[in-house]
């Protein structure tokens, strides 16, 4: 049974920092795309990152990139997300995804508030 089970979210002022993690069982991110995306109230999804399987490869929203990166353990079976100079736009519900089009099985999302 594939499971996601998304942590790591928490309130922070602007300039802060977060690592989302994201516990996978039933199937093995070594050999999986997987995404970040998240939500803000009112806006559409918004793919933030990816990480391909074949040589690690990795994408990032512009919203993101410098800011944010994407990592999976293989061992632990788990998939990071490190947030670093963290912007109120960057408000959302976070959510990691199987697979790089943002629309796949997902877990329950963990809460991040950039608000000072």
């Amino acid at each position: 049974q594939v499971q996601l089970v998304e942590s790591g979210g928490g309130s922070v002022q602007p300039g802060g920092s977060l690592t989302l993690s994201c516990e996978a069982s039933g199937f093995h991110v070594s050999n999986t795309p997987m995404s970040w995306v998240r939500q803000a109230p009112g806006k559409e999804v918004e793919r933030v990152s990816y990480i391909l399987t074949r040589d690690g490869s990795t994408s990032y929203a512009d919203s993101v990139k410098g800011r944010f990166t994407i990592s999976r353990n293989n061992a632990k079976n788990f998939l990071y997300l490190e947030m670093k100079d963290l912007k109120q736009e960057d408000t959302g519900l976070y959510y990691c995804v199987i697979g790089t089009g943002g629309n796949g099985p997902r877990g329950q999302g963990t809460q991040v508030t950039v608000s000072s």
